[in-house]
């Protein structure tokens, strides 16, 4: 007089896709299912080596990222050389450390040491220091190893005239005048190498 209870629970409980398993391994080899298996470990494994690589590629974007803005708006490690700066920084090279929030803040003045771009050829980055603000007088020696004349130049809005400390080898305003302010990187306050040297770099 009717079905077994057993027949409609099991109908009830258990959904399609698992009746649909069952003839399907019925079906199925054993060596078959014993490949269905490894593949299936190894997209498995697949999938955790490629959800990691790009965890850690996510990462070292994120440093990245974080490294160039520092680099480009709040500081940067330099390496600067050359005797014109002689002898505030040495002919063989000093480490220095460089701020880049003074100069877009108009904090810059007279004696400040700075990273330039060179007007003559843009790919080169001079340290040389601020002598004269716009609207000041400098006057200068038009050529210090050959005489003492001088000439008197007026530093128009919007630029700045910078100089090495040894004028003798320095290339600066004298040669090429006064610089745009959008030239200057950033003003360099801090000699951290070589040891003996380390301090704060200020106007002198």
């Amino acid at each position: 007089m009717g079905w077994p209870m057993i027949h409609e629970q099991a109908h009830q409980n258990l959904p399609w896709s698992f009746l649909v398993l069952l003839v399907g391994l019925s079906s199925s080899s054993p060596t078959g299912l014993q490949g269905r298996v490894s593949s299936e470990l190894l997209m498995g494994q697949w999938r955790s080596l490629a959800k990691e690589a790009m965890d850690r590629g996510l990462i070292v974007a994120n440093f990245c990222s974080l490294l160039h803005i520092t680099n480009t708006y709040l500081c940067s490690c330099n390496l600067v050389h050359g005797p014109s700066m002689l002898p505030t920084l040495n002919v063989t090279g000093d480490v220095v450390i460089t701020e880049h929030v003074s100069h877009r803040l108009g904090k810059l003045g007279r004696g400040d040491l700075v990273l330039v771009r060179s007007p003559e050829n843009p790919g080169k980055i001079m340290t040389k220091r601020i002598v004269g603000m716009e609207g000041d007088r400098v006057s200068y020696f038009l050529d210090p190893n050959f005489g003492e004349r001088c000439r008197t130049a007026v530093v128009p809005k919007g630029h700045v005239w910078i100089q090495g400390d040894n004028i003798y080898v320095s290339n600066d305003s004298r040669h090429f005048g006064p610089v745009p302010y959008g030239l200057i990187q950033g003003k360099v306050f801090l000699r951290v190498w070589p040891p003996d040297g380390f301090g704060l770099l200020g106007n002198d």
